[in-house]
This record gives structure tokens, sequence and C-alpha cells, in this order.
């Protein structure tokens, strides 16, 4: 699609490692940029980008963009691996990459650099990482996507797999605490301790289901699937089999107009709830590429080429010359001084904003499953 490959080129024109264009939580801080989950997102689908178009300007952006980053001793600037935070390890998934085609020796020392985080992250009693050092206690389904495909693709590649199991086991205790039985989709977060304002006394769980998470959780599990060779092929077949039920669980929830899925996910007749399009775009993502992997039946792909179809119809705009992509939930968490209780009320009320790379890097990697075709 020209329109798309316009929009991915005035974005890049715009962009610079200090100043990206698709960071608007940046942007509207007004602060320096830093490491961070949401450029890791946007440099991985320029990546993958580039594997599949073979036009160099996509890797020579994302190289110069990690690059800049990257010390010559591995280290990362502004990066602390000891601040424990779950969202700092997704950017470390582009140097696997960048490391085989540019063969910089830092981009392996910051591999390693980046897993000494996990070596050291605090867990909950069931095993799983703590999102966040500064969340106790406490498994989101975001903290799935940042860190278990960079943890099993470092495990294959270095460890010869040694820490696989422990990687599938903190899927397998998600499915089995945070998932609702009835209609199968998984709450946001989980607070082992009960302690925290947001989250239910009994279950431990926060109160709704919210799309991108949702995505972020389907996307971890069809990012891991990929890598995973067949001598694994018992823990496969488990995670191949929570994938497939989390997208039948989801199809119901298709809105027929758009295609699209609604910002809290099972509550599409209650306004002010909207077709959200970063959630939506990592299961049009997600959909299409687990239907040509073979994860999912192959008649499975048009449920994501719909759901990718609708969100360049309905999101995708001209304005003052330039294209932009609406409809991005800027951002959704739990718990802090802003008071993020979880209701469908909170959902409501974060900012709804254009061009962030939490919708664009996910539409970008939907765009190259169409191209795959």
């Amino acid at each position: 699609m020209d329109i798309l490959n316009h929009y991915i080129e005035q974005l890049l024109n715009d962009s610079t490692p200090q100043a990206p264009a698709w960071n608007i939580e940046k942007i509207r801080a007004g602060k320096p940029n830093s490491w961070n989950y949401i450029d890791g997102c946007m440099i991985k689908a320029l990546i993958e980008f580039y594997s599949i178009t073979n036009n160099s300007a996509y890797l020579d952006f994302a190289d110069a963009f990690i690059d800049y980053f990257v010390q010559e001793d591995g280290s990362i600037l502004s990066y602390d691996p000891m601040e424990h935070n779950l969202d700092n390890v997704n950017a470390g998934k582009t140097l696997f990459e960048l490391y085989r085609l540019t063969g910089k020796e830092k981009y392996r020392k910051a591999i390693d650099h980046v897993y000494s985080q996990l070596e050291t992250q605090p867990r909950t009693k069931d095993g799983n990482f703590w999102h966040k050092k500064i969340y106790p206690n406490q498994v989101w389904l975001d903290g799935l996507y940042m860190a278990q495909p960079f943890y099993v693709q470092y495990e294959l590649a270095f460890h010869d797999g040694a820490g696989c199991a422990d990687s599938f086991h903190q899927f397998y205790n998600v499915h089995k605490l945070m998932r609702n039985e009835k209609n199968g989709l998984y709450y946001h977060a989980y607070d082992e301790s009960r302690e925290m304002f947001w989250c239910d006394k009994v279950t431990g769980l926060s109160d709704q289901f919210w799309l991108r998470a949702e995505g972020w959780f389907a996307m971890a599990l069809v990012d891991t699937i990929e890598i995973l060779p067949d001598s694994y092929a018992e823990d496969k077949k488990k995670l191949q089999e929570m994938f497939q039920y989390l997208v039948d669980s989801m199809l119901p929830y298709q809105d027929p107009k758009t295609n699209m899925w609604y910002q809290v996910i099972n509550l599409p007749q209650i306004k002010p709830n909207y077709p959200e399009a970063s959630g939506s775009s990592i299961f049009a993502y997600a959909i299409m590429k687990g239907a040509r992997l073979g994860i999912l039946p192959a008649s499975y792909y048009e449920y994501g080429k719909r759901a990718f179809d609708g969100i360049c119809r309905t999101c995708i705009k001209e304005e003052n010359n330039t294209l932009q992509m609406d409809h991005i939930c800027l951002v959704a968490g739990l718990g802090n001084k802003d008071m993020r209780e979880g209701t469908f009320e909170y959902y409501m009320r974060e900012p709804i904003v254009k061009n962030d790379a939490k919708g664009v890097a996910p539409l970008i990697l939907a765009y190259i499953e169409t191209l795959h075709q």
C-alpha cells in the first residue's frame, strides 16, 4: 500500500534518536529521549520491514537509532538494569538482528547488558517477573511481551535453551491465574499480595479486559512460538493452544462495522467506548502471523486482514498535507499517584492520540504480514 509506505517515510523523515516523532509520551512530557519500549517497538518493526522489502534505508535508520544509545562497552544511555523495569527489556529485541546484520560487537555486549536485568528481576512466589520493581508482586500482561521473547531468544542463542522452561512456566502461570474462564479473556494485571487498591481482594485481579494488554500477550505468544525449535514440541504445542484459545475468544468481539476491537474489549455498547487502533493493529498482526506460521488455521488470515483493512480505512487520514494515524490510546496502567484504578471509566479517561508507535509499529508489522501473501 503506497499510503503506508509514504506514512512510514514521513515519520522517519521527522525523527531522530533524540526526538522520534512517534513517541508522543516523550513529546508531551518535554523530556529528552531515553531507552524505552515505545522506540523498541518501532525500530523492531523497521528491521522487519527491511527484511521483507530489502530497502536498506530502513536498516540504516534502525542501526543509526540504536547505535546512538549503545556504547562501545555495551552499556546503554539512560538505561539502568537495576531499575528492574520489564518495559526496558523490549528494545533489547532489536539487538539480536542488528548484531547479525552489522556485526557490531557492542550490540552483542548490549544483549548481555539487557539480559543482566532478567538475572536479578524480582519475582512473585509463583515465579513470574514483577512488572517493575516499583510495582512489587504484580504481573501485567504487558510484561510478557516486553520480556519473554527476548528471554527465550537469549536462552536459545547463548545458553542452549537452559532458561526456556522458566519462560514457559511464566506463560502458564498467567494462563492459570489471569484468564477468565467464562469469556476466555485475560485481565490486565494481577497482584499476588492482594494489597493494591485496584485488585479484587480474593483473586488479585484487576477489573477489566484492556485491548492493548490483551494484544501484548497475544504478541508475546506468537513471537515466542515463532523462534522455538521443534525440540520444544510439547511446550510449543501448549503455547499454540493458548494462542488459539485467545484468538477464538477475541473473534466474537470484532466490530462488524470497522473490523476493529474496542478499548475495553467486552463492553462495546457502553459509551464512550471506542474502536482502538493500537490493540486492533496488534491483533491484526498476530492473527495473520499465526495463520502464516500454521499456528492458526489458514482461514483465520482473513480475520486479521479485515482488521488491518478496517484500521487503514478508519484511522489513517490526511490532515494538513500529512498522514496521521488516529484512535491510539496513549497509555494505560494501574496503581500510581494518578489513581489508575483500572475501571471501565479509567480506560475511557486516558488520552487518545495520533501517530504513537504503540499503534504505528504493530500496523507496520500487520502490513508486513500482508506482504507475505
